[in-house]
């Protein structure tokens, strides 16, 4: 089975070995090359892909409500308005 690499470096995955891998629209993959010098696709372990959901989710949760400052919508549309 073969594909073809695009003008950026890009290439489909095939759907039998998506398919074969679970892989879905958003899965995170790992690539390796083994001593052979060929390319080995792994799917990434799931710790890793929950880290990195759990490092975007806490980026905001740590600065959702931190203002200090308590604005009635009447006084921020007036600020805003000019």
């Amino acid at each position: 089975m073969s594909t073809t690499l695009t003008i950026k470096g890009q290439v489909t995955i095939p759907k039998q070995i998506r398919d074969a891998m679970g892989l879905m629209p958003g899965s995170a993959i790992d690539f390796a090359v083994n001593p052979a010098g060929q390319v080995v696709l792994q799917k990434a372990a799931a710790s890793q892909t929950a880290r990195k959901s759990r490092a975007k989710q806490d980026r905001f949760a740590a600065a959702r409500g931190k203002a200090d400052v308590q604005w009635r919508t009447k006084d921020l549309m007036a600020l805003l308005r000019g």
